[in-house]
C-alpha cells in the first residue's frame, strides 16, 4: 500500500471535512512530485471521497432508520396523540436539517385545515393559521396526494397564493418548504411540512423520509382516533349496562309493588296501606290528600293538577303528584315527597297505585251507597213524615251513628252551570224526589241530571263523614249536619258550598238554615228549616253569588226577611250591637243621636238642633259611632241596615212587657 493510500485513509478514519482531503495532493505538489505521484494522489483522493461519501450516506441512513424506530416504538406505546406528532415534526427537523417543522390536519366540518404541531416556529400568526383546501402548497399537497417542494415560496406560481397565508409565511420568514401529505387509505388527513427560511433543494432522501415520518403521523392519528372510538364504546357499554342494571332494579321495584297491591286488594286493605306499600318500594313518602282538605297539598290534590296530570304523574314543586278519580270525579291524589328524581318505570308505579286507591274509594263507595240511602230514607221521613214514632226515629239515628241531641242546621245545595238561575230549574223542583233519582222537570240522563247525582254521592259522602245526613230533593240536594264547637250555620253554609265545588269541579251554592236544636226530638222544625235554607239560595243566586255559601244572618235585613222564625232580636244585636252595648255600659246616648242623624237626612247642623247639642258633640258621637260599627256604617246599603235596626229596637222598646 502506498503512502498516499495511507494518508487517505488515515483522513477517513479521523472524518476529515471534504476540504482535508485535498491537502495531500497540495503537499506533493508543493513538494515538486512528478505527474505519475500527483495522478496516483488524485486517484486515491476520488477513491476516498466516494468512500466518505458512502460511510456519511450509511450513517444518516441509520440515523432515518434510529429516528424511524423510536417512532415506530412511540406508537407501539401511545398514551398522548400530541406528544407522538411533537416527537415525529421534532425528528423530522433534526434529521433533514431544517430550522422549522410543522404539521397540520384536516377539518372536514370547517372545510379547512389547520396547524396542529409546530418546533422551531416563532410566529403566533403562523401558529394559528388555517387555510382553505386548495389554498398554498398545503392545499396542493391535500388536493393531490403527493409531496411538494419549493425552493422560494413567494416566486413559485404552481400553488394558489392567499393573503392570509402569505402573511403568515412571511411573519416566519420561510422561503424553503417541503410538504408531504399524511394519508390514511386513499384519504387525504393533514400534511407534514420542513421548511427553511432561507432558499434550499431538498434531495429525494429527505423527501423520502419526511413521507416516511407523515405515514407514521398517520398511523398515530389512526390510531389515537381507533382508541378514542374504543374508549367511547367502552364509556357507552358501561353506561349500557349500568342502565340495564338499573332498569333490572326498577322491574324488580315494580313487580314487587305489583304483587304487594294486588295482595292488599284481595285481603280487603285501605288507602293508607296502598301508600305505605309504594313508599317502602320508592323509597319515599307517599300519602293520600283528600280534595278539598284546605291545606296545600289539598290544594296539589285538586281539579287544576289533575287536568295537567292527564292521567299521569306530574312533578309538584319538589313532590310527584298522581291523581285519584273515578268517573269524571276527582277524589284526591297520592302525593310522594323525597324522591324529586322518578325514572319512567317509578311513575307508572306510582300512578297504578294512583288507579288502585281508585278502585279501593269506589269499592268502599259502594259498600257506603246502601248507608247513604238509609240516610237519606230518614232525611225524608223528618221532612215528609215529622209524626213518625220519634221513638224510632233516634234508633234508626243511633244506627247511623248520628247524635240526635247535638244542635244541626239544615243545608240546601244546588249545582250551579253557566247560564243557570232561579229561574231555570224553578219547574224542576220534585217534592217527592228520592235519593239517585234526578229531579223531574228536565231529562235525568241528561247533563243537569248527572250533576245532581253527582251532587247528591258527594253530599252524602261529606254526611257520613260528618255523621249527619242527606237526601235528593228538589232539583237539589238537602243536608241535616250537626254544628261543630264554635261553628255556625254561615260557617257551615261556606264549608259545604267549597267542599262540594272542589269535588264537583262545578260551582255549588248552599244555603243555610237557623240552628235546630234536637232535630229528632222535634222534626216537625226540619221542614221549616230546609224551606227557610231554599229561600236562602234564592237570594244568594238573586243576587248572583253562586258558588257561594251563607246563611240568613249573612244577608243582612233580607235574611231578616226570608228566615222562618224571623229572629228580629238576633237581627238587631248584629246590625246595632255594639252601640246598644255601649250606650248600657257608659250611659250614653248614641243610639238616639243615630236615629236623629238619619232622621234629619244625615244632616249634622240639623241633628244638633233636634238634640239641643253642639254640632261638635254631634261629631264626637259620630265619630265613636264610626269606630263601634265600621268606617263603612253610612254607606247606603249599611245605612238602610242600620236604620231598620233601629226602627225595630224602638218597636221593641215601646211594646210593653208581658
Amino acid at each position: 500500500m502506498s503512502h498516499a493510500h495511507v494518508s487517505y485513509l488515515e483522513l477517513l478514519a479521523r472524518g476529515a471535512a471534504p476540504e482535508a482531503y485535498d491537502r495531500p495532493v497540495l503537499l506533493a505538489r508543493a513538494s515538486g512530485a512528478g505527474p505519475e505521484v500527483l495522478a496516483e494522489l488524485e486517484e486515491a483522493k476520488q477513491l476516498a471521497l466516494r468512500v466518505r461519501a458512502e460511510l456519511e450516506g450509511r450513517r444518516r441512513r441509520e440515523a432515518e432508520l434510529s429516528a424511524l424506530f423510536a417512532t415506530a416504538h412511540d406508537l407501539a406505546g401511545l398514551r398522548d396523540l400530541d406528544a407522538v406528532l411533537r416527537a415525529i415534526v421534532q425528528r423530522a427537523r433534526a434529521l433533514l436539517g431544517t430550522e422549522v417543522a410543522y404539521l397540520s390536519l384536516n377539518d372536514p366540518a370547517a372545510g379547512d385545515t389547520y396547524m396542529r404541531v409546530t418546533e422551531g416556529s416563532v410566529s403566533a400568526r403562523f401558529q394559528q393559521l388555517r387555510l382553505g383546501m386548495g389554498e398554498g402548497l398545503g392545499g396542493l399537497v391535500a388536493q393531490t396526494a403527493r409531496p411538494y417542494v419549493t425552493d422560494d415560496y413567494f416566486d413559485d406560481a404552481r400553488f394558489q397564493h392567499t393573503r392570509t397565508i402569505d402573511t403568515a409565511v412571511r411573519d416566519e420568514g420561510l422561503v424553503a418548504i417541503l410538504g408531504v401529505p399524511l394519508t390514511l387509505g386513499s384519504q387525504v388527513i393533514g400534511v407534514l411540512f420542513a421548511a427553511d427560511r432561507r432558499a434550499r433543494v431538498f434531495e429525494r432522501e429527505q423527501v423520502a423520509l419526511l413521507g416516511s415520518f407523515a405515514a407514521h403521523a398517520a398511523v398515530a392519528i389512526d390510531t389515537a382516533n381507533l382508541l378514542a372510538e374504543t374508549r367511547s364504546a367502552l364509556a357507552e357499554l358501561e353506561r349500557a349496562n349500568d342502565i340495564i342494571r338499573e332498569h333490572s332494579g326498577v322491574i324488580e321495584r315494580a313487580s314487587e309493588v305489583h304483587d304487594r297491591l294486588s295482595e292488599l286488594v284481595l285481603r280487603g286493605g285501605g288507602v293508607h296501606d296502598v301508600a305505605e306499600a309504594v313508599s317502602e318500594v320508592l323509597g319515599g313518602t307517599v300519602e293520600f290528600i283528600e280534595t278539598g282538605t284546605g291545606t296545600e297539598a289539598g290544594a296539589a290534590a285538586g281539579p287544576a293538577a289533575e287536568r295537567r296530570a292527564g292521567g299521569h304523574a306530574v312533578r309538584e314543586g319538589d313532590a310527584w303528584v298522581a291523581a285519584v278519580a273515578a268517573g269524571g270525579e276527582h277524589l284526591g291524589a297520592l302525593v310522594l315527597r323525597g324522591q324529586p328524581d322518578l325514572d319512567p318505570v317509578d311513575q307508572r308505579t306510582l300512578e297504578r297505585a294512583a288507579l288502585v286507591t281508585s278502585l279501593l274509594l269506589l269499592a268502599r263507595r259502594s259498600a257506603g251507597e246502601a248507608e247513604q240511602r238509609v240516610r237519606g230514607e230518614l232525611l225524608d221521613d223528618l221532612l215528609d213524615a215529622p209524626e213518625r214514632d220519634r221513638r224510632l226515629l233516634r234508633e234508626r239515628a243511633a244506627r247511623l251513628r248520628t247524635d240526635s241531641t247535638a244542635p244541626h242546621v239544615v243545608l240546601a245545595a244546588r249545582v250551579d252551570r253557566a247560564g243557570t238561575g232561579p229561574a231555570s230549574d224553578a219547574g224542576a223542583r220534585d217534592p217527592g224526589s228520592r235519593p239517585g233519582a234526578p229531579a223531574a222537570g228536565r231529562d235525568g240522563t241528561g247533563e243537569d241530571g248527572a250533576d245532581r247525582q253527582r251532587l247528591w254521592s258527594a253530599a252524602s259522602h261529606l254526611a257520613a263523614t260528618r255523621h249527619g245526613l242527606a237526601s235528593a230533593r228538589d232539583g237539589g240536594t238537602v243536608l241535616l249536619l250537626p254544628l261543630g264547637p264554635g261553628e255556625s250555620a254561615a260557617d257551615l253554609a261556606r264549608q259545604t258550598a267549597r267542599h262540594l265545588g272542589g269535588t264537583l269541579r262545578e260551582p255549588v251554592t248552599v244555603g243555610a238554615s237557623a240552628p235546630v236544636t234536637a232535630p229528632l226530638d222535634h222534626p216537625d222544625r226540619v221542614a221549616g228549616a230546609y224551606a227557610e235554607a231554599r229561600r236562602c239560595v234564592d237570594a244568594l243566586r238573586l243576587l248572583h253569588r253562586q258558588g257561594q255559601g251563607a246563611a240568613a244572618e249573612d244577608l243582612g235585613f233580607l235574611g231578616l226577611l226570608l228566615a222562618d222564625n224571623r229572629d228580629i232580636d238576633g237581627f238587631v244585636d248584629r246590625t246595632l250591637g255594639a252601640v246598644l252595648a255601649y250606650d248600657r255600659r257608659r250611659g250614653t246616648d248614641l243610639v238616639r243621636t243615630l236615629d236623629a242623624y238619619f232622621a234629619s237626612g244625615m244632616s249634622p247642623a240639623r241633628t244638633k238642633d233636634a238634640l239641643h247639642v253642639h254640632v261638635n258633640t254631634v261629631a264626637q258621637r259620630l265619630e265613636r259611632v264610626g269606630r263601634l260599627l265600621g268606617p263603612d256604617w253610612q254607606s247606603p246599603a249599611r245605612g238602610l241596615e242600620i236604620q231598620l235596626a233601629l226602627r225595630l229596637h224602638a218597636l221593641a222598646a215601646s211594646v210593653p212587657a208581658p
